[in-house]
């Protein structure tokens, strides 16, 4: 396995993830409230795509701290639920209590779902979600002999949070990279939208690797009010913010020698104006009556739905959206905590396919949920605690579903593809979940070594074909 060098990585990586504090020590941004809206226009010389024909959207959930997706998606059959009720121990959820589902793929194996996931028992059942089991972040196929007699080059800092988050957000595990395949996607595709001054990629958690580009960055919105975070006093017409403002308006329009300095002028000139610009878009989007639970993880879905149902007034035949839902690290208290996670997830992502229903774009819209990593099968005692494979959802009226893809995993200590406690080695790639979704997004075949650059060493890339095949 690679070397493994944590203190130098991670100072890297809090320059990267905490860029609003890095950023913020500058005298220029003293006055702004969030630095999520760096979104200044960079020229790129590349082809130019025909617009599509109609929308499309992306919404990346990320589970934040570890999902306990065998917890998640469980066997229901008699001998598999004794397989996993003999690992799980005091986690096992009881039998009876699981939500059944009925595959139409799993050659009769049953299977069900957590007990506070109802929505998504629903929308599954009517083929409108799927799940893709035993996925995780792999530099290259890998066996537990790999792994033990140290021949593969598996991704780095495995089972580390941090790392292993940012892995899912660039597909590029065997590095630390500093751009996303949500942003690889987005420098192809953006001209497809015919305003481009607004970025394809909207985040709802601040600035993000997942959606960062070498052309097209992440626009930071909040869930609140009109999605737009303004420049400090610059909706205040008082005396002293209109003295604020015009001031900040002539740092902005004097020159600046230093190209960095020009740089940042241009990104908040930009930020400025394109505040407004989306705020007055959110707010003559067509209206949505579905409800919305009060929870910050709900109300980010509802500002997603909001800003989809202002496509036209933004002018945008592409989009991807970034929303992240955390509390998942769940080493004590597992079965509540897990519980109360799984019924906000259900309760959010049940509203926000209602919303896509009634705004008539269902089968436009996509939502997939990354999480760092799957969590040991074998606890610790009143919790779990840090693995790799793990189960991921997929939802929308363009997923082919009532379907578990890719390979669901025998549960139980010391099989074939356990690294120690419980820790499933992946058998499905991120790269073949993430490619099935670039294609239907728009991406081409001959595109995907650009977006996922390790995805040739799991599937040949072939025109009108998939490597797992959960799209329609």
């Amino acid at each position: 396995m690679g070397k493994h060098h944590k203190h130098t990585r991670r100072e890297f990586l809090g320059r990267v993830t905490m860029g609003c504090a890095s950023i913020g020590v500058t005298s220029l941004f003293s006055g702004i409230t969030n630095l999520g809206l760096m979104n200044a226009a960079a020229a790129a010389n590349r082809s130019v795509f025909q617009p599509n024909t109609g929308y499309k959207a992306l919404v990346c959930i990320m589970l934040q701290g570890g999902n306990d997706s065998f917890n998640m998606l469980v066997p229901r059959g008699i001998s598999e639920y004794n397989e996993y009720a003999t690992v799980r121990g005091a986690l096992a959820l009881a039998q009876n209590d699981l939500l059944a589902i009925n595959p139409t793929n799993t050659s009769g194996i049953e299977f069900g779902l957590h007990p506070s996931m109802s929505n998504i028992q629903t929308m599954f059942e009517n083929g409108n979600a799927a799940f893709v089991s035993n996925v995780g972040a792999l530099v290259e196929p890998t066996t537990l002999s790999m792994i033990q007699n140290q021949t593969v080059n598996a991704p780095l800092g495995l089972f580390s949070h941090l790392d292993q988050r940012t892995h899912w957000q660039t597909s590029i595990p065997q590095e630390i990279g500093t751009q996303g395949w949500g942003g690889r996607l987005a420098d192809i595709l953006y001209t497809n939208n015919t305003n481009t001054d607004i970025s394809m990629n909207i985040s709802l958690s601040g600035v993000n690797i997942f959606q960062r580009g070498n052309v097209v960055k992440e626009y930071a919105i909040s869930h609140k009010d009109s999605g737009s975070v303004l420049l400090n006093g610059a909706s205040n017409n008082n005396f002293y913010q209109t003295l604020k403002r015009q001031t900040l308006d002539n740092i902005l329009d004097q020159e600046y020698n230093n190209i960095l300095k020009t740089a940042y002028k241009d990104t908040v000139n930009d930020s400025n104006g394109n505040s407004f610009a989306f705020s007055s878009a959110i707010s003559n989007g067509t209206p949505i009556t579905t409800t919305f639970a009060d929870d910050t993880f709900s109300q980010q879905l509802l500002m997603v739905a909001k800003t989809i149902a202002a496509r036209n007034e933004l002018g945008v035949n592409n989009q991807t959206f970034f929303v992240e839902f955390g509390g998942f690290d769940t080493h004590a208290d597992m079965l509540a905590d897990h519980s109360d996670l799984m019924a906000t997830l259900d309760a959010a992502i049940g509203a926000f396919n209602n919303a896509m229903i009634e705004l008539g774009v269902q089968n436009d819209v996509t939502g997939f949920t990354m999480s760092d990593f799957g969590r040991k099968l074998a606890s610790n005692g009143d919790g779990t605690d840090h693995a790799w494979g793990g189960n991921s959802l997929v939802f929308g009226g363009a997923v082919d579903g009532q379907k578990i893809y890719g390979q669901y995993p025998d549960l139980y200590l010391d099989n074939p593809l356990d690294v120690g406690g419980g820790r499933l080695i992946p058998t499905t790639s991120c790269d073949e979940y993430f490619a099935d979704l670039a294609l239907w997004f728009g991406a081409s075949s001959a595109d995907l070594d650009q977006i996922l650059p390790n995805i040739g060493n799991f599937w040949t890339p072939t025109p009108n074909a998939a490597p797992l095949g959960f799209m329609l």
